[in-house]
């Protein structure tokens, strides 16, 4: 008999995400380059909008932790607006829910992503929040399972799924491919405005990958 598990209960850790869905880590730079080698240059309006949006932060931040909805209110959701994936030719979806069918296994796994970013048919990024007083990395295994049910990790083309962790004070990049992930490092933004400037040039790296397929 098939039974549903929701991903939260069933996906843990990282090592039970890799086993699960036969994933292994791969630290090569030139696999996640899209983190490393960015091209976007940020406009005046840009850097005013991300100092204005990381003052507010560190203002309610400073009053003490922030649960999920409020750190996605206040950072996630204005930077993915910032970074262009609320306009054409992407579309945003929120607690969008997912499903996986484990191979060799009675198992059907169950969640719902924060907010999923498409661009026609394709995934392109997915974004996972927590509250500030839980470390980012617990969102890793839940958000690896997410991707590997990206669809476009499917096709015979291999494309690839980015994902954006963040509990407000740190973000982590992660890239998926149907047998590999791999990790960018931790930014800070809480610490440095430096860090979100980083921050959202790799967003548009990531967007504008699909601006050009979708154009072609």
């Amino acid at each position: 008999m098939t039974e549903t598990i929701a991903i939260t209960d069933a996906i843990t850790t990282i090592a039970e995400a890799e086993r699960r869905f036969g994933l292994m880590r791969n630290e090569d730079p030139n696999f996640f380059w899209e983190w490393q080698r960015f091209s976007a240059e940020l406009t005046e309006q840009d850097t005013s909008q991300l100092a204005d949006l990381r003052r507010r932060y560190v203002y309610h931040r400073s009053a003490g932790h922030l649960l999920e909805n409020t750190v996605t209110l206040l950072l996630a959701s204005p930077l993915l607006a910032i970074s262009g994936f609320y306009d054409p030719p992407f579309r945003v979806r929120a607690e969008e829910s997912v499903k996986l069918v484990i191979q060799d296994s009675e198992e059907i796994l169950q969640g719902r992503i924060d907010a999923l970013v498409i661009c026609d048919s394709f995934w392109v990024m997915i974004l996972e929040s927590k509250k500030t007083m839980l470390s980012i990395w617990s969102a890793l295994p839940q958000a690896l399972a997410y991707l590997m049910a990206n669809p476009g990790l499917h096709l015979p083309e291999n494309h690839s799924g980015f994902g954006m962790l963040t509990n407000g004070d740190e973000m982590l990049f992660v890239k998926v491919t149907p047998a590999q992930y791999g990790l960018s490092r931790v930014f800070s933004p809480f610490v440095a405005e430096a860090e979100l400037v980083t921050v959202l040039k790799i967003l548009r790296q990531f967007s504008a990958g699909y601006i050009r397929v979708d154009s072609e």
